[in-house]
């Protein structure tokens, strides 16, 4: 493989349930509405705009309100989650040797990039990635090829070149859907949630599985 890219949340960094957390509590002091764990946690992938109209239906709120409450939530997730930012163990290493061997990286996330500068900047990690897809850069977020082929265009590198890492099954469909394969890092999701996708080469709980050094 040419390049390898990289989802964000539940990928690098273990931050899905800050999503959660953050959505419940908004939701509830801004909204009054009552989500449960269970209800939410399904609808944590896609832009915030898509969260809310699948919580809420396609009429409820408008660009603009959607906007208000994605700031809102955004700094929540963000003050809720800094003491606890860090990469899944083994990924600083493992960025770190596939850079020095001359394998292109990039990150395909439907972040928007204010969460995805809060990461690179904190952590200090933004010199390894020669292209960044984010929210803002897509029309169709995953499971749509876009995000994905966008990255790879960027680095000009064929798709079926392009590893890609996710951890939940709508953005490894999105690797399928895009011709790429996919390991699937399992903070969020089963193993037995990816069995209707045929792209998947490795299922791994963080970047110091052996399988890993042999994709270097």
């Amino acid at each position: 493989m040419k390049a390898f890219l990289f989802d964000l949340n539940g990928t690098m960094i273990h931050d899905m349930d800050y999503h959660t957390s953050a959505w419940q509590h908004v939701l509830q002091t801004e909204l009054g509405a009552q989500f449960s764990w269970e209800e939410l946690k399904p609808q944590m992938y896609g832009k915030n705009n898509e969260v809310l109209m699948r919580l809420f239906g396609p009429e409820k709120f408008s660009e603009p309100e959607m906007e208000c409450l994605s700031i809102i939530k955004e700094a929540r997730y963000q003050e809720e989650f800094l003491p606890h930012l860090q990469l899944l163990p083994g990924l600083a290493e493992f960025l770190k040797q596939a850079n020095e061997r001359g394998i292109l990286l990039a990150i395909g996330s439907a972040a928007i990039p204010f969460n995805i500068d809060f990461v690179l900047d904190n952590l200090h990690i933004r010199h390894y990635f020669q292209a960044i897809v984010s929210a803002d850069d897509v029309t169709l977020s995953k499971p749509h090829p876009e995000t994905f082929l966008k990255a790879a265009e960027q680095l000009g590198v064929a798709p079926r070149e392009c590893l890609v890492f996710e951890d939940v099954p709508k953005g490894a469909e999105a690797a399928q859907r895009a011709g790429m394969q996919t390991v699937i890092l399992t903070t969020t999701h089963q193993v037995e949630e990816f069995t209707h996708l045929h792209n998947v080469v490795h299922f791994a709980p963080d970047f110091t599985d052996p399988f890993m050094q042999r994709l270097l």
